[in-house]
C-alpha cells in the first residue's frame, strides 16, 4: 500500500470521535511548543471517509490553536474497523516504550548546556532535576 503526503486544510478534517486517547491541558502545550518550534514533523493519518483523523488528533488541535490553515497528512481509503484498530494500535505501540533513563539524563543535560529549556519540549523543572541524576 502506498501513501502519498499531501497538504489538508485544518477545516476539513474531523477529529476522531472514538479516539480513546485525551489530550490534558500538559500534553497539548507540549504538542504546540514543538510544533512551534520544530514545524511539522510527522504526518496525521486521516480516513478519507469523512476525513476523520485517526493518528494525529493532538497534533490537529495545536495546529489549530496556533493558527495553521494547512497539516501535512496522508489519507488512507479504508473502512470504520480498520482506521480505528490501526488509531488504536498507534496510540498502543508507542505507550509501550520506555525510556534509556541514562541516555534521556545525558540528553536532558545537552539542552540545559545549549540554553534549551527543556520545560518547553514538556519536561518540568522537577522532573528534569531527578533525571539529571540518574546514572
Amino acid at each position: 500500500m502506498t501513501h502519498q503526503t499531501v497538504s489538508v486544510e485544518l477545516a476539513d478534517l474531523t477529529l476522531d470521535p472514538s479516539n480513546a486517547r485525551r489530550h490534558p491541558t500538559r500534553n497539548m502545550e507540549a504538542v504546540k511548543a514543538s510544533l512551534a518550534r520544530f514545524g511539522q514533523r510527522q504526518v496525521v493519518v486521516i480516513q478519507k471517509a469523512g476525513m476523520v483523523v485517526r493518528a494525529g488528533n493532538a497534533r490537529v488541535l495545536a495546529a489549530r490553536e496556533l493558527g495553521w490553515s494547512h497539516i501535512a497528512g496522508i489519507v488512507i481509503d479504508e473502512n470504520d474497523i480498520e482506521a480505528m484498530a490501526y488509531a488504536l494500535a498507534d496510540n498502543r505501540s508507542s505507550e509501550l516504550a520506555e525510556w534509556d533513563l541514562p541516555n534521556l539524563s545525558g540528553a536532558l543535560s545537552a539542552l540545559l548546556e545549549a540554553n534549551i529549556d527543556p520545560e518547553v519540549l514538556g519536561w518540568p523543572p522537577d522532573e528534569v532535576e531527578m533525571l539529571l541524576g540518574v546514572e
